[in-house]
């Protein structure tokens, strides 16, 4: 027999043992789609719970109050505090399984090895380079098969991070540094595959099913809740997000082809602008690692690099979760109901916000305009450093809120952005060269395929075929006939 054909073998033993159906990705796109025998069982498991059932709930449909699927779960951030006339529109993630969306990344990464028989969940130990949301997605699914998880992560990233991945029963590997540190965990993996024969490394940074997931579920969330918000006169003019690993980015490319006329910005931290300036450096926007252009990026598909200081996002997240910033807030005509939902965005996301409000600027949008961002966490995973900023800052008063809101979201300017050429992605592209074919084993001929549009069309066009993989799959385990 040959070798995938008995991983495959063991890894449908392993699922038809714990019960463990895999959705496929039409089915999270789509919710509607899940059989009601899962639905039925879906009520009673929580958000979070250690249970295969789970895996279904990876998408932007979850609805907390029945516990199976609404609409896409969505927050449009008002004027009163962006201070811009175009509409900008946020995807919330906190209500996937971890409370961020990252654990969709994870499942496009894993998924396709499991039905493709190349990891066996039985004697292989499942690596998950990360600088944070990504690894606990991974751990996530890797509980729900009974194996091992690896993660790695700097080890300057936040203390929830680590207590719930080891809560969780994952390795956990920390390599020097903060956020920025992404070549150290790449040294890690070197590491991990010349010491360790037990180990399928995950890297979200160049595996391209982290990309599909974001096109085939991301976009297709972001499209839902246009068509459900749109006006008369509406245009859907731009998508911002921050490239991390540039998952979540590749929902742009879905949207380009639907809204041709789409700005696609990608942002980062002032302390570490890569894409801006070649720059590096640390910084404090937990959720998007730098230094590097990740592989799945298709930079031809990027209009606008837009650069945040970190010190802007950490003043915001106390203005979005301090008493005295919201008693502001609603104080300047922000609705109590919205006020108490800014807590739906973590740092990364301010980040995307703040990018936003320079783009809609940038342009000079107006309210038939729509910009979409992506919330791809909460305040939740951020706790430590709300109590770190008090220690070290004293207490947040209403003069400290006023001060945040006029100069931080108010008076956001349009600096440190550019506006990018045909040769700009090219040279942000270039880049990859110096990390993924000098450092990381990838082929010149790899790189310059890269450029080619019709590559990314294969790698979108992917989803069908492993939605087909997927139902043989459970099909062997016959677990949808019980």
């Amino acid at each position: 027999m040959k070798d995938r054909e008995k991983v495959l073998e063991n890894t449908i033993k392993r699922c038809r043992e714990r019960d463990i159906i895999i959705p496929t990705f039409a089915q999270q796109k789509d919710p509607e789609k899940v059989p009601e025998q899962i639905k039925s069982k879906l009520k009673d498991v929580g958000l979070w719970d250690i249970n295969p059932l789970n895996l279904f709930r990876i998408n932007w449909k979850n609805d907390i109050e029945t516990g199976l699927f609404g609409g896409v779960n969505f927050l449009e951030i008002p004027r009163e505090i962006t201070g811009v006339r175009a509409r900008i529109i946020g995807l919330v993630g906190k209500y996937f399984p971890t409370g961020a969306h990252k654990v969709g990344a994870a499942f496009g990464c894993l998924v396709p090895r499991l039905v493709t028989g190349e990891f066996d969940p039985t004697t292989q130990k499942a690596v998950w380079p990360s600088t944070g949301n990504y690894c606990r997605g991974g751990a996530f699914d890797c509980a729900l098969l009974a194996c091992t998880p690896v993660a790695i992560l700097p080890e300057g990233m936040s203390k929830e991070r680590f207590e719930w991945l080891e809560s969780i029963g994952a390795e956990v590997i920390k390599t020097p540094g903060t956020e920025s540190n992404v070549k150290e965990i790449y040294d890690k993996c070197w590491e991990i595959r010349k010491t360790r024969k037990d180990c399928v490394i995950f890297n979200q940074f160049d595996e391209f099913g982290n990309s599909l997931w974001h096109y085939e579920v991301t976009g297709s969330a972001l499209e839902e809740v246009y068509h459900k918000v749109k006006g008369e006169k509406s245009r859907l003019s731009a998508y911002v997000s921050a490239t991390g690993s540039a998952g979540t980015i590749a929902a742009g490319d879905y949207l380009r082809k639907k809204f041709p006329q789409i700005k696609v910005a990608a942002s980062e931290a002032l302390q570490c602008p890569t894409l801006l300036l070649n720059g590096f450096g640390a910084h404090r926007i937990e959720g998007i690692g730098d230094k590097h252009v990740p592989w799945i990026h298709n930079v031809r598909n990027t209009d606008m690099i837009i650069a945040i200081d970190d010190e802007n996002t950490m003043r915001i997240l106390r203005l979005f979760n301090e008493d005295a910033g919201l008693k502001i807030l609603v104080g300047e005509g922000v609705k109590e109901e919205v006020a108490s939902q800014l807590n739906l965005l973590g740092i990364s996301s301010i980040c995307n916000l703040l990018a936003s409000i320079k783009l809609a600027k940038y342009y000079e949008l107006n309210e038939d305009d729509v910009v979409f961002i992506v919330f791809t966490d909460s305040a939740d995973l951020y706790q430590s450093r709300l109590r770190e900023l008090t220690l070290e800052r004293g207490k947040y008063l209403e003069r400290d809120a006023i001060g945040d809101l006029e100069r931080y979201l108010r008076g956001v300017g349009i600096d440190w952005l550019k506006e990018l050429t045909y040769y700009d992605r090219k040279a942000i592209h270039n880049l990859k060269y110096f990390t993924w074919v000098e450092q990381q084993g990838k082929t010149s001929e790899e790189l310059n395929e890269l450029w080619n549009p019709e590559f990314w069309d294969g790698v979108f066009s992917r989803a069908e075929k492993y939605d087909r993989l997927i139902e043989e799959f459970n099909e062997k385990t016959g677990l949808l006939k019980k």
